[in-house]
């Protein structure tokens, strides 16, 4: 009897699960470059150039917002439709939409694609993937279409909308929102209705639930289930670890931002106080990485523009909508920092104690986020002519996937927007696949070197 070679499989079939989810977010920005740069995606149907195509592509499949043409006046139904369809399914994640579609089609999952659904979606287990995939699905749908009918019932009965464009509008601005991208239909962004809390509240809602991240929007409601059965409410450490640092950056967004723009007449200086608040809050939701906008970004006094490029680095919570280093990893790294201070061999923060290899991870993250802005910076100003402040407010804007800028991204050139393409794409893939790559690559080590310690400070 012959004896049965075994057929190798093919090298795509092994790739691990980070790198599987960087080639398919390439895949996605391909594709959707390809039918951008249709007549049909442009409104006066003569086509667009490949880098106009290409940067909008990718700021949309990487949920970042930053444009370099008007998306109203520069895309016609079918463009716009490209776009949404990328934020969605950016905003999603595409590998876990596909282990989704899989998992409806045939009811269950490999387990590379369940592996791959994990790293993705940081479920905590294998066993679990599936109910995070079915409960994600769940919790954008419902927070979508509740965004958006308040807003199509704002635009139609405050504004006069035929219903058809209220629609158009509420659904476009809602998937933006959740998704944080930051996409909108108005060549001012949000500017219009600075003063009309029916539309920013909605918006700020979807902005952080989206942001906050779906795991702890799942345990928040398992939880919630639980403790109206048994009465005892306990959550994880990244469950209060998220809710706990967004809060305070968020008050501290909005009292930073009411109080440098209080007397700006370019922001918030002609409004009443009531608008003031409002606004600074809307500022500070939408600087973690949603990159809406109700007031001129340009017109920013210089400490309010520091103080959003801090917010949108630090960005929001993992396994969400949201770009940036994550909270937790901040949270982390002050946790450390106060242990060094008091001079405790271990950090711990809200009585747990925390393992090294995750502050490995923090700094690993950290570092390189802030190499990776520098280096773009750097690089930014030798090919765009704009001050130093506005520079680093798009690189860091373009890590973060925010999508704010103080206007100077239509006039980048083709460089700069190449390097604002690829800032775009690390920021959206890179704290997540280099902390999925990280964790399946840990071992142990067998020996230990001997000890020394360097000069430090």
């Amino acid at each position: 009897m012959a004896e049965r070679t075994a057929v190798p499989r093919p090298s795509f079939l092994r790739v691990h699960p980070a790198q599987a989810t960087v080639l398919a977010f390439a895949t996605a920005a391909a594709v959707g470059t390809a039918l951008l740069a249709l007549p049909a995606a442009s409104a006066d149907g003569t086509g667009t150039e490949l880098t106009t195509a290409l940067f909008t592509a990718v700021s949309a499949v990487c949920v970042t917002g930053l444009v370099v043409v008007d998306t109203a006046a520069y895309w016609s139904g079918f463009g716009e439709g490209v776009i949404l369809a990328l934020i969605q399914v950016g905003g999603f994640g595409i590998m876990t939409l596909a282990s989704l579609l899989a998992l409806l089609v045939s009811g269950r999952l490999r387990l590379r694609m369940q592996l791959t659904a994990q790293a993705e979606t940081r479920s905590l287990g294998i066993g679990e993937v599936r109910r995070v995939l079915l409960g994600v699905a769940r919790t954008t749908l419902a927070v979508e279409a509740l965004t958006a009918l308040a807003l199509t019932l704002r635009f139609h009965l405050g504004y006069g909308m035929p219903l058809g464009q209220a629609l158009r509008h509420g659904v476009f601005h809602s998937v933006s929102a959740f998704n944080n991208a930051g996409f909108g239909l108005y060549a001012d962004n949000l500017v219009r209705y600075a003063a009309d809390p029916w539309v920013l509240l909605p918006v700020s809602a979807a902005v952080i639930l989206g942001g906050i991240g779906f795991p702890v929007l799942l345990e928040l409601a398992r939880h919630r289930r639980r403790r109206r059965d048994t009465g005892r409410r306990t959550w994880s450490l990244h469950t209060r670890l998220t809710l706990i640092v967004s809060g305070v950056l968020l008050l501290a967004g909005t009292l930073l931002t009411c109080l440098l723009e209080w007397d700006n007449p370019g922001t918030l200086g002609p409004m009443g106080a009531g608008e003031k608040v409002l606004n600074g809050f809307f500022h500070s939701v939408v600087s973690r990485t949603a990159g809406f906008n109700a007031v001129d970004v340009g017109a920013l006094e210089p400490a309010t523009l520091l103080a959003t490029c801090v917010l949108m680095f630090i960005g929001g919570g993992s396994a969400g909508t949201a770009g940036g280093i994550k909270v937790t990893t901040f949270a982390v790294l002050a946790a450390a920092i106060l242990a060094e201070v008091r001079g405790e061999p271990t950090s711990a923060v809200l009585g747990r104690r925390l393992a090294p290899h995750a502050l490995r991870q923090a700094l690993s993250v950290a570092l390189l986020g802030v190499g990776l802005v520098t280096a773009a910076t750097l690089v930014l100003l030798t090919v765009v002519r704009a001050p130093f402040e506005a520079v680093l407010f798009e690189a860091v804007s373009a890590f973060g996937t925010v999508g704010m800028s103080t206007g100077i991204t239509a006039d980048l050139g083709t460089a700069g927007e190449l390097i604002i393409v690829l800032l775009m794409f690390v920021g959206r893939l890179g704290p997540v696949t280099l902390v999925s790559a990280l964790a399946l690559r840990e071992r142990t080590r067998r020996y230990q070197l001997p000890e020394e310690r360097p000069i430090l400070g």
